[in-house]
């Protein structure tokens, strides 16, 4: 491209705030953060603990993805300590460190060959952060987690926290650390700050909780109890985890309980679970019926659907039925979480996720074809009523913390790839005071997204013609009056440059118009035509 060109479309990305300087050096004026995942959103491995060298990785993984996934994960629930014990005696799961812990939660990619997006995790994020001034070890770190584990009320998941805000808080100097969970990962941090507020506030300074499902995810959870969950869509999950080996884990994974419609909180709309079914009148006709049952209802339907629930292991037949003793455990989490309060000098901030149609009713069956015996429901496909969320939680569920919140701000987005967001890397970079700009509100945040490039170039009668098309979108909860949007025209400038030339460039000369476009539902398109004319050297 001409250099006159590259000037013109600097100029214009200057002006719309889109360059932003990696920072070339570690800023010494930024508080540590620790990153803190959900269920799944670590990298696991098997330990042969009769072998301590040998490692395998068991989570996530594509090649033998199902049988190890069976063979090494599958787990039973002991009441008695609350931990999800795995089938395979000879076998230890472990989080792997690397990296500080950032390494278990950065790319959750089962076959790197395949490079599939959609499994980033963190990775968007810890590269931005490091962009901003972090340091992974001294300044970052992050908190990996076992599948399966109750959230915060197991003793050994408590201490590994308390020992990660430790070393955090160490190695930074004894700067106080600002948390950022995601999910699941947000449960944990309340049930902490509920159990050890002194801990918390000795050693933290704000926790940003994004898409925490604090009152529960019912939609989901129901649909996972009796049908299971895929991890990936499409084509690579017939290379990977079967739904039904995902259900046999989650019956006995004490977080999938605590995701659970929360006791006494008033819902909007009361998630309902509904079934068609035949019944007898009293005269003995035959009628197709609607039943709908409220989540407490539905524990019942649970324990019907899933009582003939079993597991082949090792050539043994494990029944493995909707568990009430996790069902128990959950209970108390609960109380735990409703009795958290933020410490004094500890700000806590709230992002969750808008936009997407989110389960929360959840329909087996039809008028046509109704459900003969609750068993079947784990061969049924469900039926959805949703409402605004994140795709797995509701918007309503997320937003209800229960806490003192400094902010709560929605962000357009789903579940897993709201942590890739640049509108929400805006918002944490403002909260964590990497940026320079003390009159930013990530409330009326905008966000500028690049949509189209093109360029051409031709050599005609001793000339170089250069073209250049590009179109940014701006996203911002700005709105014009509907009724003079149609009398508006879109705003339109000229810019032109030209150069003389000397002894080292030719002669060259670039023209450009910018056209803004007049906002319409909350977004504004920027155009910009551009062409060079330079003498071929």
């Amino acid at each position: 491209m001409a250099m006159l060109l590259e000037d013109i479309v600097r100029s214009v990305e200057l002006w719309l705030h889109m360059i932003r300087k990696p920072q070339p050096y570690v800023d010494p004026n930024l508080d540590p953060v620790l990153l803190v995942p959900g269920i799944a959103g670590s990298i696991l491995k098997a330990v042969d603990t009769e072998n301590g060298s040998k490692e395998e990785r068991v989570w996530v993984r594509i090649l033998a993805a199902d049988y190890t996934f069976r063979t090494k994960l599958w787990s039973r629930f002991d009441p008695q300590t609350g931990r999800s014990v795995t089938l395979d005696s000879k076998t230890n799961i472990v989080v792997p460190e690397d990296r500080y812990g950032l390494h278990a939660i950065d790319v959750l990619d089962p076959d790197m060959v395949l490079g599939r997006d959609c499994v980033y995790y963190f990775h968007d994020m810890i590269v931005e952060m490091i962009k901003w001034g972090f340091q992974e070890g001294k300044l970052f770190s992050g908190l990996g987690m076992i599948f399966g584990k109750a959230t915060g009320m197991l003793p050994e998941t408590l201490e590994r926290l308390a020992k990660k805000l430790e070393s955090v808080y160490e190695a930074s100097g004894g700067k106080k650390i600002n948390i950022i969970s995601h999910s699941m990962g947000g449960l944990l941090v309340k049930c902490f700050m509920s159990l050890h507020s002194d801990i918390f506030e000795k050693y933290v300074k704000n926790w940003i909780a994004i898409a925490a499902p604090f009152r529960g995810a019912p939609g989901y959870i129901t649909s996972a109890f009796l049908n299971g969950m895929s991890f990936v869509e499409g084509w690579e999950q017939n290379f990977f985890i079967s739904k039904w080996s995902m259900h046999q884990l989650l019956i006995e994974c004490p977080s999938i309980y605590e995701m659970m419609a929360c006791p006494n909180f008033r819902w909007q709309h009361l998630p309902v679970l509904e079934i068609w079914r035949e019944k007898l009148d009293s005269d003995g006709n035959s009628q197709i019926i609607l039943e709908s049952y409220s989540p407490e209802e539905s524990i019942q339907i649970f324990k019907d659907a899933l009582s003939s629930n079993t597991v082949i292991y090792d050539g043994e037949d494990i029944p493995l039925p909707f568990n009430l003793d996790i069902l128990k455990w959950a209970d108390e989490t609960h109380k735990v979480l409703s009795r958290a309060k933020v410490p004094p000098g500890v700000k806590f901030y709230n992002i969750y996720g808008t936009n997407l149609e989110t389960p929360h009713t959840v329909c087996y069956g039809s008028a046509e074809v109704p459900v003969n015996d609750l068993p079947e429901l784990r061969f049924c496909e469900p039926k959805y009523i949703s409402v605004d969320g994140d795709g797995t939680v509701p918007a309503e569920s997320a937003k209800a913390d229960g806490l003192d919140a400094e902010a709560r701000v929605g962000v357009p987005g789903e579940h897993r790839g709201i942590l890739s967001d640049h509108h929400l890397f805006r918002v944490l970079k403002h909260w964590l005071k990497a940026d320079s700009d003390p009159f930013y509100n990530p409330i009326n945040d905008y966000v500028i997204l690049p949509t189209a490039f093109e360029m051409e170039r031709h050599k005609e009668n001793g000339l170089q013609f250069t073209s250049l098309k590009e179109e940014w979108e701006i996203i911002s909860e700005e709105q014009d009056d509907r009724d003079n949007m149609v009398n508006r025209n879109p705003f339109t400038r000229s810019i032109c440059v030209s150069h003389a030339g000397d002894d080292q460039c030719s002669p060259a000369e670039a023209c450009a118009t910018v056209t803004m476009h007049p906002h319409n539902e909350g977004k504004q398109l920027v155009e910009l035509n551009a062409v060079s004319v330079s003498v071929d050297a």
